[in-house]
């Protein structure tokens, strides 16, 4: 796979940072995408696939893609408006998209709005705590972390969301009121530095887990849909709020080698089964275009 090429893109609020892989083929372009994940996390699982055009990004207020005008909070809409625009910017006709964690949310408001600009999504691990049976639990937790960060800073709410992602079954009513996780156990600084900034606990922790999927347009959209979980990660709030959205759409989730990060090769200090995993990505996608149709249908 030849060198990734930088390119920025004008939107309004933001310079959105790009790269692209190109490969040869006609096979449509692969965009990988997370949030607040950028195109920095992505680099072992774009290596899999040098038989094709795969393009990256940087979601608007994460790290090259820095806002323009002062907003400290981005919707889903929003990044889906961005997406669109790269799309279109690409100029290749749909895409097949793999997006994980808070981009695989970002992703099925893309295809419930514009599905003629996807073929094919694979959604993995989407932290959909609005279908969840324990909706009020999860979200509630999602809202303490945001305002631990608000009032103590990075370190705790790391932490806290560390505990959060890593409790598996339904969350408890009373999280909240559990022993706080100590920062330092993680690595995590345990002072202030009064920032605020930080797309993950400042702004995914309510925007992903708080929106309300539009079921009835993903549904009926032309764009096969794949949700895809991690056999490493049952019960962990991600994986259940993949599950959840399968229900809704009334497919079987596909699973996928490794936890949450599955497809990371060392990025982030993070090692998943990224050459299984890029393998399933593989048959996914080739199966889906040979049955033409949601796998799982």
């Amino acid at each position: 796979m030849t060198a990734p090429q930088t390119r920025t893109l004008e939107a309004p609020g933001c310079v959105l940072t790009y790269d692209v892989r190109p490969g040869p083929g006609s096979a449509p372009v692969l965009l990988l995408i997370g949030s607040p994940m950028s195109a920095a996390g992505f680099g072992t699982l774009a290596g899999h696939f040098p038989d094709r055009t795969v393009a990256t990004y940087d979601p608007r207020g994460a790290d090259r893609s820095r806002r323009t005008d002062g907003a400290t909070v981005t919707t889903p809409e929003e990044h889906a408006d961005d997406l669109a625009r790269l799309i279109a910017e690409l100029d290749a006709g749909p895409v097949d998209l793999f997006a994980t964690s808070g981009g695989a949310v970002n992703a099925l408001v893309l295809v419930a709005r514009r599905p003629e600009l996807v073929r094919t999504l694979v959604a993995h691990e989407p932290p959909a705590a609005q279908a969840l049976p324990d909706r009020e639990a999860a979200l509630a937790a999602s809202r303490y972390i945001h305002e631990t960060y608000l009032y103590r800073g990075l370190g705790p709410a790391m932490a806290e969301f560390i505990r959060l992602v890593g409790h598996r079954g339904p969350v408890p009513g009373d999280f909240a009121e559990g022993p706080a996780a100590d920062p330092a156990a993680f690595g995590l600084p345990t002072e202030d530095d009064g920032s605020r900034d930080d797309p993950l606990v400042g702004q995914n922790m309510i925007s992903s887990t708080h929106h309300v999927h539009d079921f009835a347009a993903l549904r009926t959209a032309s764009t096969r849909i794949v949700v895809a979980v991690g056999a490493g990660s049952e019960g962990e709030l991600a994986h259940r709020g993949g599950l959840a959205v399968a229900e809704r759409l009334g497919t079987a989730p596909v699973v996928f080698p490794g936890d949450h990060g599955g497809f990371l090769g060392g990025e982030h200090g993070q090692t998943g089964e990224p050459e299984a995993f890029a393998a399933k990505l593989r048959e996914v996608l080739t199966a889906a275009d040979r049955n033409g149709s949601s796998i799982g249908d």
